[in-house]
C-alpha cells in the first residue's frame, strides 16, 4: 500500500505512517533484505521524504536512547536510498531548504553519533549557512549543554569559527579530556591555543606554597595538573609553566626521598637536584621555600647549602640556620643508617663483577654468557627522569650467571647504530634471549626488554625474540609464604616488588638506596656497581630456593614445573600491562616504585572507593562484580581515606592528593589511576595490579548504577502487567557520562536482532511476588524503590523466547537477556577465568 495514502498520511506525516507500516513488517519479516525492500518501496511513494523524516524524529524519543531503534534504522535506510536514487535537491539557500536545515540542526544536537553522517548528508548541512548553525551551538552552550555544543560543532566542522577556550574549558573541568582532544584534532592552531590555555593554568603562584611540617609528608603535594595528557608532547617554549611545574614536582619527590623517607644518599640527591635545577633561580628558591616550614629550618638550610642558593634569597630563619651550619663548619646531614647487615648481601667477590664497555670485553666473556643449559638473571637500570623529559634511556644491562655478574655499558655498546660494537652487542643479546636451553630470569622481564629495545634501535623488537624466559613477578603473585608475617608488616617497612620477594624467600630485603641514582654517570660509583650486581644475582638465588622447596611457598604444580630449567615460558607469555606509573606523567608527583606483588582476590571480595572523577571506572568494576563505592560531588579526598579505613576498602584516585591518601591508609591500599585511559582500560589495569580473579559468574552480579548485589526475577507476564498498570513517563535521556563511558552499547541504526540463543544468565535470586509490591503502587517495591519501567522498550516485551526480566532491589533498574554480556565477555576475555551466561542491561 501507499503509505502516503494511509489515514493521516500526507507530505508531513507519510514517513510516520511508513514507520508504523514497517513496524508490522519487523514482526513478520525474517530476512533484513526483505525489510529493506519494503522500506525502499515506502520511501519511493512519499511526496516529501525529508519533511516526513523530521516529523518522525521530532515526534519520538526512542531513537535517542541506548540501543537500536526503528527510527534510527529508517534514517540510515533513507540515506542509502537517497544515495542510490537521488531526488532533485532543493535550491541552495532557498527558504524551504533553510527551514529544513534549521529543524535538522535541532534534531542533530540530540542524535547518537551513528546518525550524524546520515543526517548531515541528507539535509546538506555541510553546505548550509553557518550563521544559524553557530547561533544554535552558542545557545546550547548558554543552556549548559557543553558536550552537545562541542559535539555538534565537531560534526559540522565549525571549530575554527568557535572560541576554543570557551568551548573546551567546561569540558576540561568535567574531566572529559577525550572529547576535547577529538574537538581540536586536525586543527594545529587550535591545539596550540589550547596548550597555551592549559599552560596558563600551571602558572606558579607569586609566593611559595605554605606547607605543614615534614612529619606529615607535605612534599608529596603535587602541582596543579595539566589535564590533557595526549596533547602534552610539548616543548619548553610552548608550555614554560608546565615544564616548571614538572621540575617542581620532581624536586618535591626528591626532597621527600632524601629528608623524609631517608632512602636516598646525599650524593645521589645533589646529583639529581642539580641536574633538574641547573642555574634557574626561581626553582632553587622554590625548593627552599617548600621546606621552610616552622620547625624545619635545618632541613631547608641543608637543601640551600646543597643548591648554593644565595643567603639573601632565603627566609630569615633559614638564613640564620645556614650561617650557624657554616660557622660550625659542618653540614647537619640526615644520615642514612648503615645497616648493611639487615639487607641481602652479594655472595660473590668484588672481582667477579665485570663491567663490559668494548668489543674486546664482549668477545672475552661471550662463551660464559652463552653457556647452554645455564640460568641467567637479567635486569636493566636507567637514570630516572622524574617525569621531566621523554622516556628514560636504559644505561646498564645486568646479566648474572653462577658466580659472576656482567654489567653491560649500554650507551657505549649500542652506539653508533650499525657500528662494529653495536652489531656485536645486539648479536650477543639476541643469541642469549633466543636460546631455549638458557633460562632467563627477570622480575617484570617484559618491561625491562621493552626499555632495552627503546634504547637500542638494533633491539627494537627484542621481547619477541625471548624463548625460555621466566618472570619471577608472575611467580611472586601466586606464591603463598608459610609462617611469614602478614603483608602489611612488609608494606609498613616500605618493602615491595623484588625487594619484598627477596625478603620472603631469602630472609633479607634488597637495599634499594642506589635505585634512583644517576646511572648515566661514568664511571659508576662502587655503590652502584654492587647494587646493580645484587639486583641481578638475587634472581638466581631466589630461583634456586623456590626450585628446592616449592611446597613451602604453596606454588601450584604448573608453576613449580616452570621453575625447572627447560620448562620456562615461551614467547607470547608476556607480563600483563601495568597501570601507568605517576613517574611517567609530567604533571603528576613522580612515584618511582615497582608494582607490588598481591595475593589473588576474588572479584566479589574486591572492595574499593573511587573519587568522583572515576565514575566510568566504577561502573566497569561493578559490571565485573567488584564492590565499588563512589564519592559524592561534594565529598573531598579526606572522606575517601575515612571510608577506606572504616570499610576496609582500597582507594582509587585520579586526583593530586595521592601521596597524602597513601600515607593515611598505608602502601598498597591506594592507587593512582590515569584519567586519560578509557574506563575499560582502567578496569583491566586495576584488576591486574591487585591480582583480582574475575569469573563469568561475576559479570553483572552487581548493579552498575547503585552497587547493589540483590536482584529480583520478574516473569514476562508480570512485567507486562507492571508496564501496563504503572505510569510510563518519559525516561531520562542518557547522560553525557553514560554516553562516553559505556562503550558496549548497541549501535543505533542497526537492524533489530534477536537475543542470542546460547546459555542464559541466571543469578541466584528469588522471584518477584505481589507481596513485594506496595498496594496501590504496582511499580514500587515495598522498600520504596520504584522500578524503572520507562527503560524497557515495548518491542522487548513482545520478543519471542524472552522468558523473564531482572530488577535491582536497590535502584529499580530493569535488565533482560540479550547480547550485552557477550560483548563484555569479549572485552575482558583475557582476565576471565571461567565461562558463564549472557544477559543485557537496559
Amino acid at each position: 500500500p501507499d503509505p502516503a495514502a494511509l489515514p493521516g498520511g500526507g507530505p508531513e506525516t507519510g514517513l510516520c505512517s511508513c514507520s508504523k507500516f514497517l513496524t508490522a513488517g519487523c514482526l513478520t519479516t525474517e530476512r533484513p533484505s526483505q525489510l529493506r525492500e519494503e522500506a525502499w518501496r515506502g520511501f519511493a511513494a512519499l511526496d516529501d521524504p525529508l519533511t516526513g523524516l523530521l516529523d518522525m524524529l521530532e515526534g519520538s524519543q526512542a531513537w535517542q536512547r541506548k540501543g537500536p531503534s526503528l527510527e534510527a534504522w529508517v534514517v540510515c535506510e533513507l540515506h542509502r536510498w537517497l544515495q542510490a536514487r537521488p531526488l532533485p535537491a532543493p535550491a541552495q539557500h532557498s527558504s524551504r531548504l533553510q527551514q529544513l536545515q534549521a529543524r535538522a540542526v535541532r534534531v542533530l544536537a540530540r542524535s547518537p553519533p551513528s546518525l550524524v553522517e546520515p543526517l548531515v548528508s541528507i539535509f546538506q548541512l555541510q553546505d548550509a549557512d553557518r550563521s544559524p548553525l553557530l547561533t544554535h551551538i552558542h545557545q546550547l552552550h548558554q543552556e549548559g549543554k557543553f558536550k552537545e555544543a562541542v559535539m555538534l560543532g565537531s560534526r559540522l566542522k565549525l571549530q575554527p569559527a568557535l572560541d576554543v577556550e570557551k568551548m573546551c574549558t567546561p569540558l576540561l573541568l568535567q574531566d572529559r579530556v577525550s572529547l576535547v582532544e577529538r574537538y581540536v584534532a586536525g586543527f594545529p592552531d587550535l591545539q596550540r591555543r589550547l596548550l597555551a590555555l592549559l599552560d596558563s593554568w600551571c602558572r606558579p603562584a607569586p609566593r611559595g606554597p605554605r606547607v605543614g611540617g615534614v612529619g606529615r609528608s607535605p612534599l608529596h603535594t603535587g602541582p596543579r595538573p595539566l589535564p590533557c595528557p595526549e596533547l602534552c608532547a610539548f616543548s619548553t617554549a610552548l608550555c614554560p609553566n608546565a615544564a616548571t611545574q614538572q621540575r617542581l614536582a620532581a624536586l618535591r619527590y626528591l626532597c621527600y626521598k632524601r629528608f623524609v623517607e631517608r632512602s636516598m644518599s646525599q650524593e645521589n640527591w645533589v646529583d639529581h637536584v642539580q641536574g633538574l635545577v641547573g642555574r634557574e633561580e626561581w626553582p632553587q628558591e622554590m625548593v627552599v621555600r617548600l621546606l621552610a616550614s616552622p620547625g624545619n629550618e635545618a632541613v631547608a638550610a641543608q637543601c640551600a647549602l646543597g643548591l648554593s642558593v644565595p643567603e639573601e634569597q632565603l627566609p630569615a630563619t633559614v638564613a640564620a640556620e645556614l650561617r650557624r651550619l657554616e660557622l660550625q663548619e659542618r653540614v647537619a646531614r640526615v644520615p642514612l643508617e648503615d645497616r648493611k647487615g639487615d639487607y641481602y648481601q652479594l655472595p660473590i667477590a668484588r672481582e667477579d663483577i665485570h663491567f663490559l664497555a668494548s668489543w674486546e670485553d664482549l668477545a672475552r666473556h661471550e662463551e660464559a654468557l652463552l653457556q647452554p643449559g645455564q640460568v641467567v638473571g637479567v635486569d636493566v637500570e636507567w637514570r630516572p627522569s622524574f617525569g621531566t623529559g621523554g622516556r628514560p634511556q636504559a644505561s646498564v644491562m645486568q646479566l648474572a650467571v653462577e658466580g659472576r655478574v656482567f654489567l653491560l655499558d649500554l650507551p657505549v655498546l649500542s652506539r653508533p647504530a650499525g657500528g662494529q660494537v653495536s652489531k656485536a652487542f645486539s648479536r650477543l643479546v639476541s643469541r642469549l634471549l633466543s636460546d631455549p636451553s638458557i633460562t632467563k630470569l627477570g622480575y617484570g622481564l617484559a618491561g625491562d626488554l621493552r626499555s632495552l629495545g627503546a634504547s637500542c634501535p638494533a633491539l627494537a623488537h627484542v621481547e619477541k625474540q625471548l624463548w625460555g624466559g621466566l618472570d619471577l613477578l608472575r611467580v611472586h603473585r601466586q606464591m603463598r609464604v608459610v609462617n611469614m608475617p602478614a603483608g602489611g608488616t612488609y608494606e609498613a617497612r616500605g618493602l615491595r616488588g623484588l625487594s619484598l620477594l627477596v625478603q620472603q624467600v631469602l630472609g633479607k630485603p634488597l637495599d634499594k638506596t642506589q635505585q634512583l641514582s644517576n646511572w648515566d654517570r661514568r664511571p659508576l660509583s662502587e655503590g652502584q656497581l654492587v647494587y646493580a650486581a645484587a639486583d641481578a644475582y638475587c634472581l638466581l638465588e631466589v630461583h634456586q630456593a623456590l626450585s628446592r622447596e616449592p611446597a613451602s611457598f604453596s606454588l601450584s604444580e604448573d608453576l613449580a614445573r616452570s621453575l625447572q630449567p627447560g620448562c620456562s615460558e615461551r614467547p607470547g607469555a608476556r607480563e600483563p600491562p601495568r597501570l601507568q606509573e605517576a613517574s611517567a606523567l609530567p604533571w603528576q608527583v613522580p612515584v618511582a616504585e615497582l608494582e607490588d606483588a598481591a595475593p589473588e582476590v576474588p572479584a566479589r571480595a574486591f572492595r574499593v572507593v573511587c573519587d568522583n572523577m572515576l565514575q566510568g571506572l566504577a561502573r566497569s568494576l561493578r559490571c565485573l562484580g567488584a564492590d565499588v563505592r563512589v564519592l559524592g560531588t561534594n565529598e573531598d579526598h579526606r572522606r575517601a581515606a575515612e571510608v577506606a579505613r572504616q570499610e576496609g576498602r582500597i582507594i582509587l584516585t585520579s586526583g593530586l592528593p595521592y601521596h597524602k591518601l597513601r600515607a593515611q591508609v598505608g602502601a598498597g591500599r591506594c592507587l593512582w589511576v590515569d584519567c586519560s585511559l578509557k574506563a575499560r582500560q582502567q578496569a583491566k589495569a586495576v584488576l591486574r595490579h591487585f591480582n583480582v580473579r574475575v569469573t563469568h559468574a561475576d559479570i553483572f552480579s552487581r548493579c552498575q548504577a547503585c552497587n547493589c548485589d540483590q536482584y529480583l526475577k520478574v516473569s514476562k507476564d508480570m512485567m507486562k502487567q507492571l508496564v501496563r498498570l504503572g505510569s510510563r513517563p518519559e525516561g531520562p535521556s542518557i547522560t553525557g557520562d553514560e554516553a562516553t563511558q559505556s562503550e558496549d552499547i548497541e549501535e543505533a541504526g542497526s537492524a533489530p536482532e534477536e537475543a542470542p540463543g546460547g546459555c542464559t544468565y541466571d543469578p541466584p535470586c528469588r522471584w518477584l511476588e505481589a507481596a513485594d509490591l506496595r498496594a496501590g503502587a504496582p511499580a514500587t517495591l515495598a522498600s520504596g524503590t520504584r522500578l524503572q519501567l520507562a527503560g524497557v522498550p515495548e518491542g522487548v516485551l513482545r520478543r519471542p523466547g524472552l522468558r523473564h526480566f531482572y530488577c535491582c532491589s536497590g535502584c529499580g533498574k530493569v535488565f533482560w537477556e540479550g547480547s550485552h554480556l557477550c560483548r563484555v565477555t569479549s572485552q575482558f576475555s583475557r582476565i576471565l577465568s571461567s565461562a558463564s551466561s549472557s544477559w543485557k542491561q537496559s
